[in-house]
């Protein structure tokens, strides 16, 4: 057993059990948090006594929200972004043994789910969301861009529903996870105790989460569903704002918000998040995440990041001053440099 302030990692019955703890930061995550799961999973590959991994938080508010972007920020602010990309890098290359990690990796997820929290439950084998469940990529709302696997995973759920995922920022519950494919299973808040010891004990897996499992109720999106699909299975950027224009000329009230909502966002990072959804549906998990790592070692020098989290975070005065401001202003040739070969200093991933 081992333990930091902020995350227990432990071998319960059955189960290498991870704890998020740190509530009073909704649990967003640190290097040291990273570092000490990754260091959990290499000890329980091997050991026979573990029969899946399971990760759970101590918060009723958020399974986990994100990363530590205040420090992040800080760090660059100072010019000290090799500690930026540190953290970035190991992250990534933590997502990456999740997604391929040979035993069953079961993250309960009851609250908010986030950024970083997206990147350690997400590519997991198992995705159980409780009553409070509450998922978003938004990070083109602070300059920055839908990571931590969101190139591979979001472009593959069906009628295009994580590109809408990655360009707005929107938040959906349960019902709609299950329905998008975010989660595998529901269950009630109020039996995720009992799911946890459940899930220590020895036995099937899957008839373990059937016995508990239910129906979260219709999604709230079901009839945007077409909507969606429509508006982002367009070829460009800019057809999809047409269609969201077209659309909310015809009375759609969902897609008149969906135009405000981008319409707010940085252009750059909306430019970003587009890009990487036409690109990632047809990209390994691994080459993903070299392609986030090229993104991100570009946004730790640029603007916007800095300027979207000073916003919405530090000044909280939600009035950021992008630039280009606007996605008419935004050079193509400037969004595709983010996407290019980093030479030497690519993310080194385990064959």
């Amino acid at each position: 057993m081992s333990q930091t302030p902020e995350i227990l990692c432990e071998v319960r019955g059955a189960a290498g059990m991870v704890v998020l703890d740190r509530p009073k930061a909704l649990n967003a995550l640190t290097l040291p948090m990273v570092r000490e799961l990754a260091r959990a999973l290499d000890a329980w590959e091997k050991d026979p006594a573990v029969e899946r991994v399971v990760v759970t938080s101590t918060s009723e508010k958020a399974f986990c929200a994100g990363g530590d972007i205040r420090t992040l920020h800080d760090l660059g602010k100072a010019g000290r972004h090799d500690e930026m990309l540190a953290f970035w890098g190991e992250e990534y290359i933590l997502n990456a043994r999740i997604k391929s990690y040979p035993k069953p990796y079961v993250a309960l997820i009851d609250g908010i789910v986030m950024g970083g929290g997206v990147g350690i439950s997400l590519h997991g084998s198992h995705r159980i969301a409780g009553d409070r469940y509450l998922f978003a990529m938004p990070e083109v709302g602070i300059g920055f861009f839908p990571d931590v696997g969101a190139t591979h995973a979001l472009p593959r759920l069906a009628g295009a529903a994580g590109i809408y995922l990655a360009l707005t920022g929107d938040r959906v519950g349960a019902a709609d996870a299950l329905a998008f494919g975010l989660v595998t299973h529901a269950v009630p808040s109020a039996r995720m105790a009992e799911v946890t010891d459940a899930l220590t004990r020895r036995g099937a897996l899957d008839d373990i989460l059937a016995t508990v499992s239910h129906d979260p109720g219709p999604p709230k999106l079901a009839a945007e569903r077409e909507t969606i699909a429509d508006c982002f299975g367009a070829p460009t950027l800019p057809a999809i704002l047409a269609r969201l224009d077209a659309a909310a000329a015809a009375g759609s009230a969902f897609a008149a918000k969906l135009r405000q909502t981008l319409a707010v966002k940085s252009p750059t990072s909306v430019a970003i998040a587009f890009e990487q959804m036409r690109r990632g549906a047809g990209l390994d998990f691994a080459e993903a995440m070299r392609t986030e790592f090229r993104i991100v070692s570009r946004i730790a020098h640029g603007h916007d990041f800095y300027e979207g989290v000073r916003a919405v975070v530090i000044d909280k005065d939600h009035a950021p001053h992008w630039q280009p401001a606007s996605l008419d202003d935004v050079d193509p040739g400037a969004i595709a440099a983010y996407f290019a070969p980093l030479g030497a200093a690519e993310l080194a991933l385990e064959s």
